[in-house]
């Protein structure tokens, strides 16, 4: 099988003249253009993407690393970005650290070794300095969900403490007094962040917080179950409850309704994210936006402008998130 030395060679230029041939690129003459492909037809030279690569020192391939493969929220994020690469002819390598600090260094340093041409990270393990570190490497890094002042241009971020804010406030604004809030896990920035947005609204009313109204879930369907039952185990007052995502939301529901409770009329439920299936549950859960798919396919579109020169991206970093009114939540 030829190689793309021997199409050089055969042709007589370098082999970044022919890594321009096979990229299409507008700077090849025609003489030169028609000599490589003379060239590879006597060869019988068959061009692929390690070839390419070899001849570019581009591999067209961009390592993404997410926290988990479970539920909507990363699916619609890397929906976001996959469509953007694949539009423009890229490709991506999809890694999960399940948020462990030495997993997210190991994938980190695995999706580098696969010569990728930058990374795209939801990470929240690592140390901010760990990836202003990073930032400094060959490999291009971009942020989602987390602001770093030092890498601020890398960073793709939604303003969460705002998020959290909006929701409580809403709640309030309807009258609720009895609020009780199930939030994400203390380890993630994201959760407290929600979790100060919510003190926030709160003291704004004249509410101190209280940490008996608080509980510690995972994000997941269990841990929104289970906040609600550790609540009615301890047989607090209650007319609303505010979850740290959509699908906390979700388990709080169900164990609402196991106590023959009505939502929203004996209690309110709020989540955060707005992902698929809030607009599904029954009833239709009120929720605050979070624009994941937007934000995915900006980092990919930076990408494409930082390392490809392709497009050009003018969005904000960060996101502002939205209230979505739906029939969860009434008035007291």
């Amino acid at each position: 099988m030829a190689t793309i030395y021997e199409v050089s060679k055969l042709a007589g230029v370098s082999l970044a003249t022919v890594s321009r041939v096979l990229n299409n690129s507008a700077s090849v003459s025609e003489k030169t253009r028609t000599k490589v492909n003379q060239a590879m037809k006597q060869l019988d030279y068959k061009p692929n993407a390690i070839a390419k690569s070899l001849a570019s020192s581009r591999s067209d391939c961009i390592g993404i690393l997410v926290g988990e493969f479970h539920g909507p929220f990363y699916g619609t994020m890397m929906g976001g970005i996959e469509k953007e690469f694949r539009a423009a002819n890229k490709h991506i390598v999809v890694t999960a650290s399940h948020c462990d600090l030495e997993k997210e260094k190991e994938d980190i340093e695995f999706l580098i070794s696969r010569n990728c041409d930058a990374l795209i990270l939801h990470v929240e393990a690592v140390s901010d300095e760990y990836l202003i570190n990073l930032a400094q490497g060959k490999t291009p890094i971009y942020v989602i969900n987390r602001y770093i002042p030092q890498i601020a241009d890398r960073c793709i971020c939604l303003n969460n403490e705002l998020g959290g804010y909006i929701a409580t406030k809403t709640v309030l604004e309807h009258g609720h007094r009895d609020i009780l809030y199930i939030a994400g896990p203390k380890v993630k920035a994201d959760a407290r962040e929600r979790l100060a947005g919510h003190y926030r609204a709160l003291r704004e009313f004249g509410i101190a917080p209280d940490v008996e109204r608080e509980y510690f879930g995972d994000y997941m369907q269990t841990g929104g179950y289970a906040g609600m039952q550790h609540f009615f185990d301890k047989d607090l007052p209650v007319s609303a409850v505010v979850c740290g995502n959509d699908e906390m939301a979700n388990g709080a529901m169900s164990a609402i309704r196991e106590h023959q409770l009505d939502i929203p009329n004996d209690i309110s439920v709020v989540g955060f994210d707005d992902v698929l299936f809030s607009s599904y549950t029954h009833p239709k859960l009120t929720t605050i936006e979070y624009p994941i798919a937007q934000m995915g396919k900006m980092a990919a579109q930076l990408v494409l402008q930082d390392v490809y020169k392709q497009g050009e991206c003018t969005t904000p970093h960060m996101f502002e998130p939205k209230l979505v009114s739906r029939d969860s939540l009434s008035s007291v």
